[in-house]
């Protein structure tokens, strides 16, 4: 089974989509809700969450998964 991926990002009305493999899950006014839910949504699948701005392009991305090749953290 493939690892459905998890995105916001803006629907074309002023308002933002979480979307879950392709598929419109919600639609919220403002970016930061759609955030919260997306969030939760990817944690609950350990998949990747990508947010895109009002314009399209990539703003963040994180992994909520299992990571087998996890960087080396250089602050502590």
């Amino acid at each position: 089974m493939s690892k459905k991926n998890v995105m916001v990002g803006p629907s074309g009305d002023k308002r933002w989509t979480v979307k879950v493999g392709g598929e419109t899950q919600s639609t919220h006014q403002k970016q930061s809700t759609a955030i919260d839910k997306a969030t939760k949504i990817a944690k609950d699948l350990e998949t990747d969450l990508t947010v895109r701005g009002r314009n399209g392009t990539i703003r963040s991305k994180d992994s909520y998964g299992p990571d087998s090749n996890p960087p080396k953290d250089k602050e502590h």
